[in-house]
């Protein structure tokens, strides 16, 4: 029984002291992103307003309920600010940046988390939706200002891993697919009241970062 006990005070002093994820945990990440848009365009802005929008690297925050050991629900904010390009040679202007937008994409998606209790390596896979906000639009050509519809709602889909390093510790790495998508419309000059099209901006979202189980 001596013997027993050692063994088990032996077996507990080098057993991993990583955090496992448990049904009711919030677990807390801050990373860092890169926004990188997959651009296409309809209407007019495909001839003669071909756009394009900017990469971006931003701070993110999210936080995760785990509303089972396998199941959570992520709310992620962040908020970037992107440089748009437009070709407007057709309309007699000219080619390069028009200006920046800032994004606010606030989104929610429900995780399976594969193994909640690993060790090392925890993946989990998620799907969701988005409510894009535009703001602090200043887009402004030679041939007249251009603005945007300030609200979007579409799709994400997400993957990532969390890799215990401490307890309640880790690193994380994450990608998403989010679709994003607003109509463009001109509001002075010789395009005044004329609707350019629609922008899809449809980024990448890159991210790195760490986490913490509360």
């Amino acid at each position: 029984m001596k013997k027993l006990a050692i063994a088990l005070l032996v077996g507990a002093a080098f057993a991993p002291v990583v955090a496992m994820a448990d049904a009711g945990d919030i677990i807390a990440r801050f990373r860092a992103i890169n926004v990188n848009p997959d651009v296409s365009t309809s209407g007019l802005l495909s001839n003669p307003l071909d756009a394009d929008v900017k990469d971006a690297t931003v701070p993110e925050l999210d936080f995760t309920y785990m509303i089972t050991n396998n199941i959570g629900a992520e709310l992620i904010l962040g908020t970037s600010r992107h440089k748009v390009s437009a070709n407007r040679t057709a309309l007699g202007g000219g080619s390069g940046d028009i200006g920046k937008v800032s994004v606010l994409p606030p989104t929610l998606t429900l995780q399976w988390h594969f193994m909640p209790q690993h060790d090392v390596f925890r993946p989990y896979v998620g799907a969701g939706v988005n409510y894009t906000r535009f703001y602090n639009v200043g887009l402004n050509t030679e041939v007249g200002r251009v603005d945007v519809d300030r609200n979007s709602w579409g799709g994400a889909l997400q993957v990532g891993a969390d890799f215990p390093i401490a307890k309640n510790v880790f690193i994380n790495v994450d990608v998403k697919k989010l679709w994003i998508s607003t109509d463009v419309r001109g509001t002075s000059g010789a395009i005044n009241g004329v609707k350019l099209g629609t922008l899809d901006i449809n980024p990448w979202v890159f991210g790195l970062g760490v986490g913490m189980k509360f």
